[in-house]
């Protein structure tokens, strides 16, 4: 059974955006960030997994390891995180059952529930729109693939983007954070305290 260790502080927060292709994942969680300004990394699946790895999303992905160490390091160094992408839940799954269960601190878990056909509408106003067609999209989709934790919220096609965001703001407490931890404060804290022996152990 894989070791447990605490992750973050109790001050941390973990968001976790999941859902399908054309969902709205990416539009949130960048609107976050640009109300939130400094002090929250936005870990996002697509740029570890295709940009910065270019591998395919398969089961024991080298990118699952990644995705799982990049959020620690950022909240063991006192970041908030938004960890946002498909997520399928059978590659993904236990990675982020051990990630939740090991934060110190507050966890917030949206699911992106959007139709097949609202996606496809929603991939033409994308930059991105040229890079995969409605076919590809189909062989992705996965309908209501969550990931079962307690307090896990289902975001339906009806909510735009503004009322998600509000809405996440407040849930998580982000409408009341305090100004420092917007700013470089974040930055210069010292990171959770660990035994040396687990420094880079996971995979």
């Amino acid at each position: 059974m894989p070791e447990t260790r605490t992750t973050g502080h109790a001050g941390t927060r973990l968001v976790v955006l999941g859902g399908n292709s054309g969902s709205g994942k990416s539009t949130t969680a960048r609107e976050l960030r640009v109300r939130l300004g400094r002090g929250v990394a936005w870990v996002e699946q697509d740029h570890l997994r295709r940009i910065v790895l270019r591998e395919h999303d398969v089961a024991f992905g080298i990118n699952i390891g990644l995705i799982d160490q990049t959020a620690r390091y950022a909240l063991d160094h006192r970041y908030d995180v938004i960890l946002e992408g498909i997520l399928d839940v059978t590659h993904y799954g236990a990675m982020l059952e051990r990630l939740i269960a090991d934060h110190a601190g507050r966890t917030q878990l949206y699911y992106f529930d959007i139709s097949f056909e609202e996606t496809v509408r929603r991939h033409t106003t994308r930059p991105l729109a040229n890079e995969f067609t409605p076919d590809t999209m189909r062989a992705w989709y996965r309908p209501r693939d969550l990931l079962g934790q307690p307090g896990e919220t289902v975001i339906d096609e009806s909510s735009t983007i503004d009322d998600t965001v509000g809405r996440i703001l407040v849930e998580t407490g982000w409408a009341t954070r305090p100004p420092e931890r917007a700013g470089d404060q974040a930055l210069i804290a010292e990171p959770a305290s660990r035994p040396a022996a687990d420094v880079g152990a996971r995979s």
